[in-house]
C-alpha cells in the first residue's frame, strides 16, 4: 500500500464516530457481524465500522477490497441516496467493490445474503488471481 493511500484508512477525524457506531450497531448489523467476525466467512478478515477517507463503512475486507453495507431507512431519502452515490464513487475510485443489503434482507434471509456474499468473494478471488 502506498504511503498516501494508507492515510485514507481509519483517519483520526472519524475515530470517535467509528467507536460510537461499533458500540451502537443495528440489529441487522449485529446479525451480519456474527457471521463475518473471526474469519468465519471463507477465512477472510472483515473489519466493522471502518473509516475510509471521510466515510465509515459497515464492514470492510482489505484482502479483497470489499465493503458490505447494511442500509437502514436513512438511505432511502433523497439526501441519503445522494450521500451513498458520492461515497460509492469515492470507494469505486479506490478499487473497492460495494455490496448493499437492506435491514430486512439481513434479518429475514441471512443465509441467502451470505450465499450472495460468498459468490461475490469467489468472483473477486478469480479476478485477483
Amino acid at each position: 500500500m502506498s504511503k498516501g493511500k494508507s492515510k485514507i484508512f481509519n483517519p483520526q477525524h472519524t475515530k470517535a464516530q467509528r467507536k460510537y457506531l461499533r458500540n451502537n450497531m443495528t440489529k441487522a448489523e449485529i446479525i451480519l457481524w456474527s457471521q463475518l467476525k473471526g474469519r468465519k466467512l471463507l477465512n477472510y478478515k472483515f473489519r466493522r465500522q471502518h473509516g475510509i477517507g471521510d466515510y465509515i463503512v459497515d464492514f470492510y475486507c482489505p484482502e479483497i477490497n470489499l465493503v458490505i453495507e447494511v442500509d437502514g431507512e436513512s438511505h432511502y431519502t433523497d439526501k441519503g441516496a445522494t450521500h451513498d452515490d458520492k461515497r460509492t464513487a469515492f470507494l469505486n475510485d479506490l478499487g473497492i467493490k460495494i455490496l448493499r443489503f437492506t435491514n430486512p434482507q439481513i434479518k429475514n434471509n441471512i443465509e441467502g445474503m451470505l450465499e450472495h456474499i460468498i459468490t461475490v468473494i469467489k468472483k473477486l478471488e478469480l479476478q485477483n488471481s
